[in-house]
């Protein structure tokens, strides 16, 4: 009724092949090679990241610069008064600038008040260094 192992353990022990082992070692480096694609993809997206935050620090500098280039002019200095660059030294800016450039046109017939010359401001901010440097550019115009 059951098979007699003892008279066959010879024959059974000559005729196995061992299939275990190479899936064994397929798997294991199936498994390895999706660990170091996670990796890489984990490490290119930081650094995306990273470089967005820059981006956006940069951007924010020239929006400040431009503000305080229209505040000046507007406080009735006109391009005189605007500073040629700024330095920011503290909270989200800290170690970004702006450089501001100011450009007026002659007095232009414009009706209503606001004055008749248009003044355009550029403000380009600039935040990192080295290959990690991102710089952003804004213009506003007023009169």
């Amino acid at each position: 009724m059951y098979p007699d192992l003892r008279s066959h353990s010879h024959l059974a022990i000559c005729h196995q092949k061992g299939i275990g082992l190479p899936i064994a070692l397929f798997v294991i480096t199936v498994l390895a090679l999706l660990v170091a694609g996670m990796a890489q993809l984990q490490q290119g997206t930081g650094q995306s990241i990273s470089l967005q935050v820059l981006s956006q620090r940069a951007f924010h500098a020239a929006e400040s610069g431009a503000q305080l280039g229209v505040a000046e002019v507007l406080g009735g200095g006109g391009c005189a008064a605007v500073p040629a660059s700024v330095d920011f030294s503290v909270g989200g800016l800290k170690e970004c600038s702006a450089e501001i450039q100011c450009s007026a046109t002659a007095p232009l017939p414009i009706p209503g008040s606001g004055g008749n010359r248009l003044y355009t401001l550029g403000s380009t901010g600039e935040c990192g260094s080295g290959n990690e440097l991102a710089r952003r550019t804004v213009e506003v115009r007023v009169r």
